[in-house]
């Protein structure tokens, strides 16, 4: 069973989702596709900077039947933004991706030192005009920024992917993003990477709420997203982490757990850069 989202757009999207950041060479990157599809998943998402759209595309040729079922998607880079460069860079994506269409394109940061953010929503929505994505949206925009797109484009995003986990929950975040009917996804909803994960998931009210549910603690983190009404994209690649993830679509919490994992949210919680100051172009070449 696969929980669907409204867009603000008329499309629906997978409530939850395969990342694919840092999965490593193009036969793994396959496997954890092939191991993907097979567990369910329907969402995959990507990036140009991650440099692997090329190993996506290869990835998803095996699964052609099904492409209408699939929801694909990438991302713009800090680097992208200027003139009529996300036009090519959105091109360029679709062309490694082997796909005819991109389900959901999003500006990756908003990068306000650069101020060219405003430029790049104006070129994903004429990309969208033309058919080539299906959808638009952000990733780790503020308030601020989203409000500026929507003065200036009169055009919402459909998606703002954020980071989002008990230790950084972004109530008010995810509040502005409901009044304005925006998806909020959550990237690393384990706690960004191997150190954060830990200290979350090892975290003794998850624990104990995964006891109580005979579930494990990241299927808890992960039923609460969904209970929370965003969308998630965990990074898995093994077929029993894929296969566990999933299931977080098959049980519930009650008010209690809700309670309890409210009081894990931390002013020092996050794990990432901060939208406002994160400022890196190019940090690998994009072929």
């Amino acid at each position: 069973m696969t929980y669907q989202m409204q867009l603000n757009d008329g499309r629906v999207m997978p409530q939850l989702g395969l990342g694919l950041m840092r999965i490593g060479s193009e036969s793994e990157t396959e496997l954890a596709l092939d191991r993907g599809v097979a567990a369910g998943y329907r969402l995959f998402d990507t990036a140009a900077i991650y440099g692997n759209e090329r190993e996506v595309g290869a990835a998803l040729v095996k699964h052609a039947a099904i492409r209408p079922e699939l929801f694909i998607t990438t991302k713009l880079w800090n680097d992208h933004h200027e003139g009529d460069v996300p036009l090519q860079a959105g091109a360029d994506s679709l062309a490694r991706l082997g796909l005819d269409y991109i389900d959901l394109y999003l500006i990756h940061w908003p990068t306000p030192v650069y101020d060219s953010y405003l430029n790049a929503w104006e070129k994903l929505i004429r990309l969208r005009e033309s058919g080539v994505v299906r959808s638009i949206g952000v990733s780790n925009f503020t308030p601020a920024h989203i409000e500026r797109l929507i003065r200036e484009t009169g055009v919402t995003p459909a998606v703002n992917q954020i980071e989002m986990h008990p230790h950084f929950q972004q109530a008010e975040l995810r509040e502005f993003h409901r009044s304005h009917g925006i998806v909020t996804q959550a990237w690393s909803p384990f706690g960004g990477g191997a150190s954060g994960a830990a200290r979350i998931l090892d975290d003794p009210i998850l624990t104990s709420i995964a006891a109580r549910h005979q579930r494990t603690p990241a299927q808890v983190v992960l039923r609460w997203i969904i209970e929370q009404g965003a969308s998630g994209i965990p990074k898995a690649t093994s077929a029993l982490h894929l296969r566990q993830n999933m299931d977080a679509l098959t049980f519930a919490l009650d008010e209690q757990d809700h309670a309890a994992i409210a009081t894990m949210d931390r002013s020092d919680g996050r794990q990432g850069s901060d939208p406002e100051t994160m400022r890196l172009r190019n940090v690998r070449p994009i072929d």
